[in-house]
């Protein structure tokens, strides 16, 4: 069910201002990290017995909570895309402990917090806007966790079945989960170890769903990722850990055709561990009576940073319709393709017929995105890992 961004819904009969919102948010983000903070604090003082839902540090947090502020915001006139978002939300929420009980003290705060940064320009009429536009937010995602309830599990138990480091910062691990988790190629899952309590990251499962429920994970080590560092270094088989739901867009477009209507043929363009979620995907077409002529680039600074490539050329190996090329950036040694990923592929073909798929670093995947326009291929076939509100990990 999909809700009008109006105050009607919430007992008043007119539409939220949404310029007005626009407006007062870009005031109060040029504040930065003292909005979150200053929200934090006050909730915690009001509430603390809401802190402990929360990781000891909060900088991700904070963090977390302008990108989610921002989301809204900019998407409160287009309802559809906002609706869908909430509910997303709302349901990976629960993995939190989260309760219907929370959203009121959460709206108290970030209304004291909103108004403390706006100053004289908050005003009886902006400060009826925001409660009813929270109001909206908080009916749209509790519904979503309650529907969710009912179904499903606030998190997924899952055991790890192996563990390989393949290179001293990336480690590729296999889990088993205690119940099914439904998700689609492509899409990622946030994961919490006990040896990081509290701390939820997004990763990409790298495989299509499987008949015994195990899933497999390619993670790299980041600057100051605890977790990050938890599940390269400190898992074995017989670890623990714990499963968000299912979050993503990079999924097969289930409508791609060419002329005549026949299936487009598909580019992929992975950096270092934005692999996993093309994996899956390279694995969904596997499954398909006819699958495209596909072609997968993979890109990393150095030949070592290639950490699948022995499971890859098996898998072109059998499948006829895949095509992997493999190339650095940095390594003058390197007898392959050589260079920046949108600097090997744009010499490499003719996209401008091609559903492509990007993942990776946030700076490969826009300068290929730029690099795919200039080469004529239209924006509506080429698609992303984007997880709105959460932290694509690299």
């Amino acid at each position: 069910m999909q809700f009008a961004l109006s105050s009607s819904l919430l007992g008043g009969n007119d539409p939220l201002d949404a310029a007005r919102l626009k407006e007062s948010f870009a005031r109060v983000a040029m504040h930065g990290d003292e909005v979150a903070l200053y929200f934090y604090s006050d909730l915690f003082l009001r509430h603390p017995e809401i802190r402990d839902l929360f990781p000891v540090s909060m900088a991700e947090q904070r963090r977390h909570l302008l990108q989610a502020l921002a989301a809204i915001v900019s998407d409160v006139a287009e309802t559809g895309r906002l609706t869908a978002f909430l509910q997303a939300l709302g349901r990976d929420h629960r993995k939190f402990g989260t309760l219907a009980a929370h959203y009121e003290p959460v709206g108290t705060s970030l209304l004291a917090t909103l108004a403390h940064f706006s100053g004289p320009d908050w005003t009886p009429e902006l400060a009826a806007d925001w409660q009813a536009a929270y109001g909206l937010v908080a009916k749209v995602m509790t519904e979503a966790a309650a529907a969710d309830e009912r179904v499903n599990p606030p998190f997924w138990e899952a055991t790890v079945l192996s563990h390989e480091i393949r290179t001293f910062d990336t480690a590729v691990f296999r889990v088993v989960t205690l119940d099914p988790l439904s998700y689609l190629p492509g899409q990622s899952v946030a994961i919490e170890s006990g040896l990081r309590p509290r701390v939820w990251r997004f990763y990409s499962i790298a495989n299509p769903p499987r008949e015994d429920a195990t899933l497999e994970f390619h993670v790299r080590m980041v600057d100051g990722g605890a977790l990050s560092l938890a599940l390269v270094q400190g898992l074995s088989p017989g670890s623990r850990l714990r499963l968000g739901p299912a979050v993503g867009s990079l999924t097969l477009g289930a409508s791609s055709a060419g002329p005549g209507g026949s299936p487009r043929k598909v580019l992929m363009v992975a950096g270092s561990t934005g692999l996993a979620p093309l994996k899956a995907i390279a694995g969904q077409l596997a499954g398909l009576a006819h699958p495209p002529e596909t072609h997968l680039f993979v890109g990393a600074r150095r030949a070592e940073g290639l950490y699948d490539l022995d499971d890859l050329k098996k898998l072109g190996a059998e499948w006829p319709w895949l095509t992997i090329t493999p190339c650095v950036s940095g390594d003058q040694g390197y007898a392959a393709q050589r260079g920046d990923l949108p600097d090997v592929v744009a010499r490499s073909g003719s996209w401008a017929g091609h559903d492509v798929y990007l993942a990776g670093p946030t700076s490969m995947v826009e300068a290929m995105t730029a690099r795919l326009s200039s080469l004529g291929v239209p924006a509506s076939q080429v698609h992303v890992e984007d997880f709105g509100w959460s932290e694509p990990c690299p």
